[in-house]
């Protein structure tokens, strides 16, 4: 994209919707941190450096071009729901992994295949959703600098699907073309074999990286 694009992320307050905020903020991005409560999300905002604010997530989602979903799986739906009105004709990205405690590094995607294609069914089809963010540890967003992994992305609009692989590019090595949206069960998947290799191996934040590909980034 020639301009950048704001960007929304709801559940700004978590730690991996603010790592995500302090990449895009130092990348020169507007970014709106969302939250249930809008005086935390200013609160968090106000102790990040760059373009930054805190809303409800229903207000940042309005405001942004590019709205990202960082919320717990616990949350998912209730948060789309919320937001289906005022993100019509958007790009949604969902950031979303399908957790399900207490054993959170066993693989347990939803019925309807992962929570990208449970987004998509919620928002219809006035929404370009796309699927990023699931495999880069928070530890590694809040180190500074680009997050030394690959990021994935899926969606079934390419133009959509590019915009995001260039943000993915501000944050972390790399991202990666996955394909179309119902792939993202991989990478929702692939989180929890993550978060089994971060215990047995005691490392902060184990990611992948995608071999024989040169790497691009920026906008």
């Amino acid at each position: 994209m020639n301009v950048k694009p704001t960007i929304a992320i709801l559940g700004g307050t978590g730690d991996l919707g603010s790592g995500l905020a302090k990449c895009w903020l130092a990348a020169g991005y507007k970014v709106i941190l969302g939250s249930r409560s809008a005086e935390k999300a200013r609160g968090v905002a106000s102790g990040l450096t760059g373009d930054v604010e805190g809303e409800t997530n229903v207000a940042a989602a309005r405001a942004a071009e590019v709205v990202v979903v960082a919320v717990p799986f616990s949350n998912h739906d209730q948060t789309l729901n919320e937001i289906k009105e005022v993100v019509q004709g958007k790009i949604v990205v969902d950031a979303v992994v399908p957790l399900v405690p207490p054993k959170v590094s066993v693989v347990q995607l939803p019925p309807a295949g992962s929570a990208a294609q449970i987004a998509q069914q919620i928002l219809g089809s006035g929404v370009r959703v796309v699927s990023a963010f699931h495999n880069v540890g928070a530890t590694k967003l809040h180190q500074g600098g680009r997050a030394d992994c690959d990021i994935l992305v899926f969606g079934n609009d390419k133009d959509a699907r590019d915009i995001v692989i260039a943000l993915a590019g501000e944050v972390a090595t790399a991202g990666v073309d996955g394909g179309v949206l119902a792939n993202s069960a991989a990478a929702e998947a692939l989180t929890s074999v993550l978060i089994g290799i971060n215990r047995r191996y005691k490392v902060p934040g184990a990611g992948i990286r995608i071999t024989g590909l040169v790497a691009k980034s920026g906008v």
